[in-house]
């Protein structure tokens, strides 16, 4: 068995690497990293499959069919320029709004989805006002992961959390998260504003030029979207009921999914299914099964017992360690493989002694879902994001994003940090 545990050690650590180093697909390196745990016998077939978390990857799915269907009516767009419209051409009125938008977007969307829709949309107000649009990317980057904390479908951590502490329902995500939420999005925006107002000012014709966009023709397909809106409030209804009706958040998610999808024929079924992210959904795949071989070989077990030693098993310690470790960890890492490695171990703490999980599972999700605004590959939307932006000649390096969003992930954390503390001990 140790020598087995070697083995998924060092299949795990080469894998993480290659992903960091980003010279290879994170799918093919993830996808060939859980073959090698099977083939080398650490797991067998049965168990990998085992590890595989289908209700995250249903969930994933669901929410990805019927937010891109929802994206070809238009509304999206339409919403951006109303918006633009709303704030009279002012630059930095229409860079709060779309910062709002986005985190709301993301909370009930998903961070990456919302990014691929309204990052566009930046770039289309910066061209009428003549500005540089990095203010507006960056603001939504930050935005976007963590409007993405304050739900259980806003951020694939949140998605796995939520399906692996079986107690934690989509209202207990709102009700735990959302508050603080709030609290950091009311601390960033005057920031933000503070930084950028400077390079934000435009002539009173490009702001006329905003006022005169007409809305006309925006929406392409009428029928289809108010399909899509009935969808996509029934289905969060069902997240809202899943528990009173003892369905998991993928039943609820595929179920809606596949009702638009009867509603709106055969073309839009086809367009929809070459629109959901595949490698996605084959690297969450890959990941569980790497995952899975630390767990059979004991290691994620290990791990736990040191946590434990190191805080004593004290509930608000490891709260803490968890929170920082975390957010630190996801700003360097992507957060998901992060994520899928610690929830095993809050696992095996709980059963070595520690009966309240509930902080350190809201811990997990803060640090890693808030940690992803610390660098550039912090998060699967902020890589997104940057790939947009280097389409237009407006490239983020790495530097440039570490030096605005390592400060604001910091400060995020120190007030989930504050949050933690005072609401749960």
């Amino acid at each position: 068995m140790e020598h087995q545990a070697i083995w998924a050690i060092g299949i795990f650590l080469l894998t993480y690497a290659l992903i960091i180093s980003e010279k290879i697909h994170r799918t093919i390196i993830a996808m060939i990293g859980a073959v090698l745990m099977i083939i080398l016998g650490i797991v067998n077939q049965e168990t990998a499959i085992h590890h595989i978390d289908f209700n995250t990857l249903g969930l994933l799915i669901g929410m990805m069919i019927i937010v891109n269907t929802m994206a070809e009516t238009g509304l999206f767009n339409y919403i951006g320029i109303w918006t633009a419209k709303k704030a009279k051409g002012k630059p930095i009125t229409i860079l709060c709004f779309l910062m709002i938008i986005t985190a709301a977007g993301s909370a009930f969307l998903d961070n990456v989805t919302t990014i691929i829709l309204m990052v566009p949309i930046a770039f289309s107000v910066t061209r009428k006002l003549e500005i540089k649009a990095f203010p507006y990317v960056f603001s939504m980057i930050i935005a976007s992961n963590i409007g993405g904390t304050a739900t259980l479908i806003g951020d694939p951590p949140n998605i796995m959390i939520g399906s692996a502490a079986k107690d934690l329902t989509f209202l207990s995500f709102i009700a735990n998260l959302t508050p603080v939420v709030i609290l950091i999005m009311a601390a960033i925006i005057p920031l933000i504003v503070i930084i950028f107002k400077k390079g934000m000012t435009t002539s009173r014709k490009n702001q006329e030029a905003i006022m005169n966009m007409k809305l006309d023709g925006l929406i392409t397909d009428p029928r289809l979207m108010t399909k899509s809106l009935i969808v996509l409030a029934l289905t969060l209804l069902g997240f809202f009921l899943h528990q009173a009706f003892h369905l998991e958040s993928a039943t609820v998610a595929l179920s809606g999914a596949f009702v638009l999808l009867l509603l709106s024929g055969e073309q839009v079924m086809e367009r929809a299914f070459r629109s959901v992210e595949w490698p996605t959904i084959f690297f969450f795949i890959g990941l569980f099964v790497l995952v899975g071989g630390l767990v059979e070989t004991g290691t994620i077990k290990q791990l736990a017992e040191r946590a434990v030693d190191l805080t004593g098993g004290d509930p608000l310690l490891s709260s803490m360690l968890i929170l920082w470790l975390s957010a630190l960890a996801s700003a360097f890492l992507d957060n998901i493989p992060f994520v899928a490695t610690m929830i095993p171990m809050i696992q095996d703490m709980g059963n070595m002694g520690i009966t309240h999980l509930e902080p350190l599972w809201w811990s997990l999700s803060l640090g890693a879902c808030l940690g992803g605004n610390g660098s550039l590959i912090g998060a699967s939307a902020n890589l997104i994001a940057a790939g947009m932006s280097a389409k237009e000649n407006e490239p983020i390096t790495f530097v440039k994003f570490l030096k605005y969003g390592f400060p604001f992930m910091l400060l995020s954390i120190v007030i989930s940090s504050v949050y933690i503390l005072l609401r749960y001990f």
